[in-house]
């Protein structure tokens, strides 16, 4: 594990120092292709880096954070668009936590007795999630004694908490350096009414809008011409959930290191092209008059995206044994804190 910290570090300053130079030439560099010629080696190195880790927690954020999201910002940014287009309020510290963290700086805060008043909400909700993490841990330190279809429900939430566990730390720590009020990361998925709502308003946000900018939108600029905005829609979206499912076969890569199986693109090919099903049912039929009641359009939604991911989302994950190495991991870095405070006592 001590190893694996060191490599993490090393990898992290390989990144400051990249994005530091983006900066520059973000100063230097007129935007467009000039400036895209500049970007694209630390794109390609934010590729490499993730496979100089190969702890679970630590590979699959650092390939979150930098080889997904960062990526994805510098592409944009090299065009002048995204959240990291210059301008003289974004100083050099507010570019490097925007461009290397998953954040999103809220545009227009909140007056303060509301503010107080979602945040106690929030906190009370997130309290309780920790408290089903440690139970889900805990039950899946057991899982030899557990049938594996109990296992297998068991994944959406521990996933889902988890990985809003992770953002929701790192966004706290980022609030404090950049001292602004950022965006939600999710919005209670568990409550979506439809596919449409699950991953344009509830689910993984800060991945919704950088996904927007960067693939829907210019794919739609591409097709409108061609076939008309109407009709533009639908490879506009099925291109923004194949670039998501690609981009997901890739992190999968640099947790198992085994060659992809294409069911996770598949995954979100499916979810694109029946999104777009439902948008053009809803065109057709659904009306203000007449909608579907909530408790089935929730059972409808999440029914769908549990058996999807039971079936092409979560076996490969399964295959790499991705729960044991967790609670190893977990476990390693227990005794690592250990050690480390035994120190800092014993030099005291």
């Amino acid at each position: 594990m001590e190893g694996e910290i060191n490599n993490f570090f090393k990898v992290w300053i390989l990144v400051l120092a990249s994005l530091s130079y983006c900066y520059v030439v973000g100063k230097t560099v007129s935007k467009g292709t000039k400036r895209l010629i500049f970007v694209i080696p630390i794109v390609c190195l934010f590729l490499m880096l993730p496979l100089k880790l190969t702890s679970v927690n630590l590979g699959v954020t650092t390939s979150f954070f930098i080889t997904w999201l960062a990526n994805f910002k510098l592409l944009l940014f090299a065009y002048g668009k995204g959240p990291l287009a210059l301008d003289p309020s974004l100083s050099f510290g507010r570019f490097l936590v925007i461009s290397c963290l998953p954040i999103d700086i809220r545009e227009n805060p909140s007056h303060k007795s509301p503010k107080q008043k979602r945040q106690k909400k929030w906190h009370l909700r997130f309290t309780i999630k920790l408290l089903v993490l440690a139970i889900l841990i805990s039950v899946f330190n057991c899982k030899e004694h557990l049938h594996p279809k109990v296992l297998l429900v068991l994944y959406w939430p521990l996933v889902y908490i988890l990985v809003e566990t992770i953002l929701a730390v790192v966004a706290a720590m980022a609030g404090a350096m950049v001292g602004l009020e950022l965006e939600p990361h999710f919005n209670e998925p568990y409550l979506s009414t439809s596919l449409l709502d699950f991953w344009v308003n509830r689910w993984n946000l800060t991945v919704s809008r950088i996904m927007r900018l960067a693939v829907y939108e210019p794919t739609l600029s591409l097709w409108a011409p061609l076939v008309g905005l109407k009709w533009a829609q639908i490879p506009a979206v099925v291109g923004s959930f194949l670039v998501v499912g690609l981009v997901h076969e890739l992190v999968y890569y640099y947790v198992c290191r085994v060659p992809p199986t294409w069911e996770v693109t598949w995954f979100f090919v499916l979810h694109g092209t029946v999104l777009t099903a439902e948008i053009g049912l809803k065109k057709a039929f659904i009306t203000d008059t007449w909608r579907l009641p909530r408790v089935v359009s929730v059972s409808l939604t999440l029914g769908f995206v549990t058996l999807t991911g039971y079936w092409l989302f979560f076996p490969q994950i399964i295959r790499c044994n991705f729960d044991a190495w967790l609670m190893q991991e977990y476990a390693a870095l227990g005794e690592f804190l250990r050690n480390v405070s035994q120190r800092l006592m014993f030099f005291s």
